[in-house]
């Protein structure tokens, strides 16, 4: 008997919760809330009618500790998913370390001031959660987290050493809107408008956002722009894959965003620090965000297919030199929407978050203290992937990218 708590009641909190109702053998009592309790009560309302399941629900803020304390201490869950944002990550795990669970989120930490996302935050609760006898873990959404367990499948099972890695985010999609992200805007925007950082020879190389981009065809998407960016994964799998000479990362993104994207830059609405306006202080990214399109709403007009996947480069284990592998992941808009009422960029999050919490809830990864996806063994994940709708597959290439 499994009883868990999920944070947050975006589009990937529905998919995660869908996801755990069809796997009732494993979580078998499902608790959801959110600040808005309506969105919770509709997510819940989704699963009832697709599964049979019962989700009860609250409404919490995930900032104020004590009120998050004691709701966990009333649920009594064996494991707390924080799916809500980034910026919440550290006000959750002082939640759960006061109450004694265990903690899972997506993504990493992103202080609310400042467009600048890393594990240094985190990384240090790794003792207190040790010392609690509890266990934290980091970043198990797709990028990052399948990503990572790709990576560690290539090394596992393919490769003695990754020299090189490439991670490819291309959603292939189209929800018929003139501009709108397929995530939480505000995280969305803030990421791509950070400058651009990758791994090379030991040391972290800075590029302005948006200026590398090349070409690549991908399956089942076709030719698309792809563009250098900085992800959160490349600093846990410099850390934990320690002969990398070099990690990037790429995401796709069509010619009409990049014009928007650039016009709301140019006039202010992407800024993250306080305006005035009529006496009131408003961050401008966060106005925009209101009057965008709610991601989860993109879900019954989005058509195409995603894949996301890592090209990987190093000395082969079988001994016969160095090889060049591709393993990834190619995901269908209308077939998520149809499962769980939700695209396929919140699906490809959501259902990592679930198999995440299974791992966990089940005790095939275990430990004390703060991990990241690399640090277990890829396998009873990678298989809970092709059975939970994200099937992946694996190629030898002719090389690494060249470029």
């Amino acid at each position: 008997m499994s009883t868990i708590l999920v944070i947050g009641a975006g589009g990937v909190s529905s998919v995660a919760v869908h996801k755990m109702a069809m796997n009732k053998d494993i979580f078998t009592d499902i608790h959801l809330a959110s600040r808005t309790k309506t969105k919770c009560d509709a997510i819940a309302a989704s699963v009832k009618q697709r599964t049979g399941i019962d989700i009860a629900t609250y409404e919490i803020d995930a900032e104020e500790v004590p009120a998050m304390v004691n709701l966990i201490r009333r649920i009594n869950p064996k494991l707390v998913v924080n799916l809500a944002l980034p910026y919440q990550d550290l006000p959750i795990m002082d939640a759960c370390l006061e109450a004694g669970v265990d903690y899972l989120d997506t993504a990493n930490y992103e202080p609310k001031e400042e467009a600048k996302f890393e594990y240094k935050w985190q990384w240090a609760y790794h003792d207190r959660f040790r010392e609690n006898g509890l266990m934290a873990l980091l970043g198990s959404g797709f990028d990052p987290g399948v990503t990572s367990a790709f990576a560690m499948w290539l090394k596992k099972h393919k490769l003695k050493t990754i020299r090189t890695l490439d991670i490819l985010d291309c959603n292939g999609g189209d929800h018929g809107q003139a501009f709108a992200t397929n995530f939480n805007p505000e995280i969305n925007i803030r990421e791509v408008t950070a400058p651009a950082r990758h791994w090379e020879n030991g040391d972290w190389v800075e590029t302005p956002a948006m200026s590398v981009r090349h070409e690549f065809n991908f399956e089942d998407v076709g030719p698309r722009n792809m563009y250098l960016m900085y992800h959160e994964e490349l600093e846990s799998l410099a850390r934990f894959v320690p002969e990398m000479e070099r990690a990037r990362f790429w995401m796709t993104f069509g010619d009409e965003y990049i014009k928007h994207l650039t016009v709301l830059q140019n006039v202010g609405m992407t800024r993250i620090d306080p305006v005035m306006y009529e006496g009131k202080a408003i961050v401008p990214l966060q106005f925009l965000k209101a009057v965008l399109p709610e991601p989860s709403s993109l879900g019954s007009t989005t058509k195409g297919k995603t894949n996301i996947g890592d090209i990987a480069t190093g000395d082969a284990l079988d001994g016969t030199g160095e090889k060049t592998f591709y393993i990834y992941n190619i995901c269908d808009h209308e077939e998520a929407y149809r499962e769980t009422g939700n695209q396929a960029v919140s699906y490809t999050t959501g259902v990592p978050a679930m198999i995440g919490a299974a791992m966990m809830l089940t005790g095939k990864w275990q430990g004390k203290g703060v991990f990241n996806m690399e640090q277990f063994d890829p396998d009873p994940y990678m298989e809970m992937l092709n059975t939970q709708g994200l099937p992946w597959q694996v190629k030898e290439l002719p090389g690494p990218l060249p470029f």
